[in-house]
């Protein structure tokens, strides 16, 4: 078991290439990767049946104790990341589907790697695991809600759809995790060791899978679905920021919403938008699976060498 522990943490830390270089694989050598596809409910599943063990009650309690800083970055993460989306497409005249796709992504929930960058980055983790989870509870009823205001003009969505995948690949593994750990703590311990290695496994699994099936697309789509992705990554960042800064949250919390904000929860994105918009449309979640993790290192590597004002950190924290 030191062994899967070992190798789950070098898979976590060196993710981003990982990601970078299975899209590569994929999008030259495709055949291998297509049957994937049929699974990739199954493995968003999984992945979200690990951060179901990762959730603990007492992270709860952050809402009743400090609410703000819980609320501001949930409101935040859904009308900064679709309203944006929605204005780069329209800015950049993408195609329906792109453009579909790109407001998919600013409307599913923040992904669970932004807690490790938010740790890194030493903003305020309890905070960030808060934010991921609570957004992820909203999101069976936000993400096909905003969708459909916000991309219905572009391609027909189905609410109810989406909303029972939802439930089924999020909310159902989600509970499963979290009563796995609460009813058999040492079966959850032992699991607990390998669902890194297994989550960055699904994860691959699932974007070498969207790759493989949209390659020829992706070739003649992807300047500007690429700009597009970084452009709304980018404001996720900066705005969401900006936002923590002028209700002044204390820095590890600007730290903390910045990062959830501007990282999405790109294996949904890529499996609702296959199941229920077209391929094409999950080509943008695709990019951002590997672009959301690049700029999460930077930035977690740029706030990681900044010392926080520990005087500033607890005066506001007791205010």
């Amino acid at each position: 078991m030191k062994y899967v522990e070992t190798v789950s943490s070098f898979a976590g830390k060196y993710f981003v290439f990982f990601v970078i270089g299975a899209s590569i694989l994929a999008f030259l050598v495709p055949e291998p990767f297509l049957p994937i596809n049929s699974y990739v409910p199954i493995l968003l599943g999984i992945i979200m049946f690990g951060m179901g063990m990762t959730i603990k009650p007492v992270d709860f309690k952050m809402v009743a104790k400090h609410p703000l800083p819980v609320m501001l970055g949930l409101i935040a993460q859904f009308t900064i990341m679709p309203l944006t989306a929605f204005a780069i497409a329209f800015s950049l005249n993408l195609p329906a589907e792109l453009a579909a796709g790109l407001v998919l992504l600013g409307s599913v929930p923040g992904g669970t790697s932004s807690n490790v960058m938010v740790y890194l980055a030493k903003g305020d983790l309890p905070l960030s695991i808060t934010m991921t989870s609570i957004s992820t509870l909203v999101a069976p009823v936000a993400t096909p809600a905003i969708l459909y205001v916000l991309a219905n003009q572009w391609m027909p969505v189905q609410f109810w759809d989406m909303f029972t995948m939802i439930v089924q690949v999020i909310i159902i593994p989600v509970a499963l995790g979290v009563t796995i750990k609460r009813f058999l703590p040492i079966i959850a311990r032992q699991t607990e060791k390998a669902m890194p290695l297994v989550s960055v496994l699904a994860v691959l699994a699932i974007l070498s899978a969207v790759v493989a099936a949209n390659n020829e697309t992706l070739a003649s789509t992807g300047p500007a679905a690429f700009i597009a992705v970084m452009l709304h990554n980018a404001s996720g960042l900066a705005l969401g920021y900006g936002a923590a800064a002028a209700f002044r949250l204390t820095p590890s919390q600007r730290r903390a919403v910045s990062i959830e904000i501007g990282m999405q929860n790109t294996g949904l994105g890529a499996t609702l938008a296959t199941a229920h918009l077209s391929p094409l449309a999950a080509i943008p979640s695709v990019i951002g699976a590997a672009w959301h993790n690049f700029t999460g290192t930077i930035m977690a590597t740029y706030w990681s060498r900044k010392q926080l004002n520990k005087k500033d950190e607890s005066v506001k924290k007791s205010a």
